[in-house]
């Protein structure tokens, strides 16, 4: 693309700091959703993190616009990093490049956070990641599988891809627990954000393949759900009496010590879940019944008509990777005014609205929506992609790059590190030719944790 064609790239720029600068919110139905992260525990006693700090040069970047996401969008930038952190950023008029910085002149690049995605399957070497003797697996993890060695995870680099949630398929009811780690490292260690990153759980459909003679239907499969997170949540339990001197110390069961991490919020429960009345069930029993942190990670078809219901129970949702639903015009009763049209479901999520029934219903808001690609099935490179066509179908500029960084940093709680540009945070950035959400554009470097990972091979033709 031309970066002086500035009529659509400059709109994500403008809309951000509309957005920023604004003391109301930007309309009456965009309000915010309380994201639910539950009682954060004081610390860790069953998930372990990666490193606090890891080695990088000093680089000062200079580049043409910064959208740190968070605050107003700065023209002529340079932002400095060091060991591995964001040290300052702003006009380059107003930043001082210390001794000892090398400069890393991008010219009229863009930088971003670099892109967070909540639905991942392409950290570790292979795509075996079901097992489906049992339809609920507990003792399984994805962390001994995790390689930074993989094509996959370099065609994340090139799409500005630098955290990823790493989780099991969706071939059983629940699959294990995924990873949190970054694209790019020395080790998967040194690339280790958080590990358990959360429990992957599927409702219906995939977890449907006759694999045991318990959980074949929904039926069977809430049922199944139901005991094993009861067993968990009377390990937690007895943990929490020991702690509190009111009880025998338990005995370890392994196969149960990560659902105590689950139950006393050190991690959420990411759920593949999909139409209204499965993504109403993950509701009702994930969240109502047992009172889990919950993250829906797919959410497409029609579920999007419960967006007022995931609000009031503060569930985000990260939808994907199907952006859009076919409405056939079979309507949703006498009030249904729909006649085969595609539904941007991220809009619609976002938005709220009539969804069919009798009066209006409040969508999940700015902060309550984010997009995913369920890589493999959609390259995980095209994350922008996604965001692109969730932008075309109806969702606003502004809340399209809060839907691939710092909205999903959020909803598994690392935005303390990563999702926006502030002082402190990581060194993950993207620098990209233009407008991220315009699929024109293209990514000409990615950083992770200070450290160059990718860089486009100025050789290659821009299209």
């Amino acid at each position: 693309m031309n970066p002086t064609d500035t009529s659509m790239p400059m709109r994500t720029a403008l809309a951000l700091g509309a957005l920023l600068a604004a003391a109301a919110p930007v309309a009456a139905q965009e309000r915010s959703i309380d994201i639910y992260y539950g009682s954060k525990p004081t610390e860790y006693q069953v998930a372990i993190t990666g490193p606090a700090t890891v080695e990088s040069p000093s680089y000062a970047f200079r580049c043409a616009r910064i959208l740190p996401v968070t605050s107003p969008p700065i023209e002529n930038g340079i932002l400095l990093t060091r060991n591995g952190r964001i040290v300052a950023f702003g006009p380059a008029d107003e930043v001082a490049i210390p001794d000892g910085y090398e400069v890393v002149d991008l010219g009229d690049r863009w930088c971003i956070p670099g892109l967070v995605e909540l639905h991942c399957h392409v950290a570790g070497r292979g795509f075996d990641l079901n097992d489906t003797v049992h339809q609920t697996n507990p003792e399984m993890r994805t962390i001994d599988l995790v390689t930074m060695d993989h094509e996959a995870l370099r065609n994340a680099l090139a799409g500005g891809v630098t955290t990823t949630l790493f989780i099991p398929g969706s071939g059983s009811n629940m699959g294990g627990f995924g990873t949190l780690t970054k694209t790019w490292g020395r080790t998967p260690e040194e690339a280790l954000i958080r590990f358990p990153g959360c429990l992957k759980i599927a409702q219906a459909g995939n977890p449907e393949r006759r694999s045991g003679d318990l959980g074949l239907t929904p039926l069977g499969m809430n049922e199944g759900l139901r005991r094993t997170l009861e067993t968990g949540r009377e390990y937690h339990l007895a943990w929490e009496a020991w702690q509190r001197g009111e009880g025998p110390k338990p005995e370890l069961k392994p196969n149960l010590e990560y659902l105590r991490g689950l139950f006393r919020h050190e991690y959420p429960i990411a759920v593949h879940t999909q139409i209204y009345q499965v993504a109403l069930q993950t509701i009702r029993q994930l969240r109502g019944e047992f009172g889990l942190w919950t993250i829906i990670v797919h959410g497409t078809f029609d579920a999007y008509r419960l967006s007022e219901v995931a609000v009031e129970a503060g569930v985000p949702v990260a939808n994907g990777p199907r952006q859009y639903h076919f409405d056939r015009g079979s309507g949703w009763g006498s009030n249904s005014r729909r006649e085969s049209e595609f539904v941007g479901l991220a809009g619609e999520w976002f938005r709220g609205g009539m969804h069919g029934f009798t009066h209006s219903q409040r969508g999940v808001g700015i902060d309550g929506i984010a997009v995913n690609t369920d890589s493999p099935v959609i390259a995980q490179e095209q994350l922008s992609l996604q965001c692109a066509m969730a932008v075309r179908l109806g969702l606003p500029d502004e809340v399209g790059l809060r839907a691939m960084t710092i909205n999903p940093a959020r909803f598994i709680r690392i935005d303390d590190r990563v999702g926006s540009i502030e002082v402190g945070k990581d060194a993950d950035l993207a620098f990209y030719s233009g407008d991220p959400i315009d699929p024109r554009s293209f990514v000409e470097a990615t950083v992770v944790n200070g450290n160059i990972a990718y860089r486009r091979d100025p050789r290659r033709p821009r299209f």
